[in-house]
């Protein structure tokens, strides 16, 4: 009879005994992220969070996914791996903020070629910073090997928070009006789209490196590219608590052209100012280095404004006064104006 010998997971390139112990050394930082609800700890097979009943009496669950896209390329790039985990949390709950949800859990799937607890373990630091600073509790997540799939250290995040918010405190954008103002609340640079652009521009076109200081930056590349996107759940919810806002944009992939409308009743438009803010370097280094027409980047990029609020002319300069005191930047970018008929554009950038 021949022996045959035994095969080991471990030799295929997936090491059980690695997974586990990554799981073990991040409870104290998952744990550090949890707020009342919670019921249990990671690990188990799923994650619990009780609703609370007093604060929600028409509770409706909200729930968004997302990833951070190529933007994982430079981190690599960079060999910095602390901070893309911001970015996947601001993606997701940034999604349910503009409709008034507040988040409540949040969960995470880290896939990899092998296993680097060094770079795994980093990557949940960010999630877990993005978590405290949404206020979100980081309950669990998934972590898979994949060897033959991944090259080297790749690695990709996908990301799924759930949260909630009164039927009655639901933002659609329906009660919208002609004559609302658009506040503008300011991006901390790219946030986490338009990689692939921006990759093609710097790396292919120009040839840059991470590590070059760029002048009209004032810093390298790689710190530009890499900075977190912020996160406005705690300045929208402080603002709701005294203003009525009517829609809110997240100003992700599709910029102003295609994210706007998404929440425009059909007899409204959206006129909006480009003079009125002050774009950030990196945009402008991006167009003119890049050949690329204004028209593509206000479609690709959020251009220095990451969220949208349409409010009541009556409560504009204290809802700007409101997310200043939060610690945003904030302006009137536009207003709301009645469309014309049906096949109107619902956006029109002016200056």
């Amino acid at each position: 009879m021949t022996n045959l010998q035994k095969s080991k997971y471990s030799e295929a390139g997936v090491d059980i005994d690695k997974g586990n112990a990554f799981v073990k050394g991040i409870k104290d930082i998952v744990a550090s992220t949890h707020q009342r609800g919670v019921l249990n700890d990671i690990g188990g097979f799923s994650s619990l969070f009780a609703i609370d009943t007093n604060t929600y009496n028409q509770p409706v669950i909200v729930s968004s996914t997302d990833g951070v896209g190529t933007k994982l390329a430079v981190a690599q790039l960079c060999n910095k791996h602390d901070t893309i985990g911001i970015d996947l949390v601001a993606m997701c709950v940034n999604d349910i903020i503009v409709g008034g949800a507040k988040p409540l859990c949040f969960l995470d799937y880290f896939s990899i070629g092998k296993l680097d607890l060094h770079i795994a373990t980093e990557v949940v630091r960010g999630i877990a910073e993005g978590c405290r600073q949404a206020k979100c509790s980081l309950v669990g997540g998934e972590t898979a090997e994949m060897p033959g799939l991944y090259q080297g250290d790749d690695y990709d995040l996908a990301g799924f928070v759930v949260g909630i918010v009164n039927r009655d405190a639901i933002i659609d954008g329906s009660e919208i009006k002609v004559g609302n103002k658009i506040v503008g609340v300011a991006s901390s640079g790219l946030h986490s789209n338009g990689f692939s652009l921006v990759r093609k521009v710097c790396f292919q076109d120009l040839g840059l490196e991470v590590g070059q200081q760029i002048e009209e930056l004032g810093c390298t590349l790689g710190e530009e590219l890499l900075r977190p996107t912020r996160i406005y759940v705690q300045s929208v919810l402080g603002v709701l608590k005294h203003y009525p806002i009517h829609g809110m944009v997240h100003n992700t992939g599709g910029g102003f052209i295609d994210n706007v409308p998404r929440i425009l009743p059909r007899s409204c438009k959206a006129v909006i100012d480009r003079s009125s803010w002050k774009v950030p370097p990196i945009f402008t280094f991006l167009a003119e280095k890049g050949n690329i027409p204004m028209d593509e980047m206000y479609r690709t990029f959020n251009m220095g404004i990451g969220l949208m609020a349409i409010v009541d002319e009556s409560v504009a300069d204290d809802v700007i006064h409101h997310f200043g005191a939060m610690g945003e930047q904030a302006c009137i970018i536009g207003e709301i104006v009645s469309t014309l008929n049906d096949e109107e554009e619902q956006v029109e950038l002016i200056n």
